[in-house]
């Protein structure tokens, strides 16, 4: 029991790492970085950005909350939860962007955002629910 209070405790603090990381790099001034390519395998390398900063909201969600499901129904409202608040977060950073003199909001990038967060939450459930009937 004190082995699954540790671990999350350590994904919680994870998650905080995480979450300051990414308002980090969705808040600050990034125009005086040399030029990227503008896109990566024909996708603008905003959108590839936007994708895999938002990939692991929902593993390391799942991780640092993670519900001790018994059964897929649990865990799908889990993952649910999980995927809602990852999106408000994500729709917020946007808005926030939009306040901001240097940077600018974009659907296209919270729509990388919810994209991540959806792909990772359903590989998140699947593999949930493969834990679960190699314990049975």
């Amino acid at each position: 029991m004190k082995q699954n209070r540790t671990r999350a405790l350590v994904f919680r603090l994870l998650m905080i790492l995480y979450v300051a990381a990414v308002a980090w790099l969705c808040f600050a001034n990034f125009h005086r970085l040399p030029d990227v390519p503008r896109t990566f395998f024909g996708i603008p390398t905003d959108k590839v950005v936007h994708f895999c900063m938002f990939f692991p909201f929902p593993i390391l969600a799942f991780l640092a909350y993670d519900p001790y499901t018994r059964t897929p129904w649990q865990a799908l409202a889990a993952l649910v939860s999980i995927c809602a608040f990852g999106g408000i977060f994500a729709g917020c950073t946007e808005l926030i962007q939009e306040q901001l003199t240097y940077r600018s909001k974009d659907i296209h990038d919270f729509g990388a955002d919810c994209l991540a967060i959806g792909i990772a939450g359903v590989l998140v459930f699947l593999i949930d629910v493969l834990k679960m009937r190699k314990k049975k």
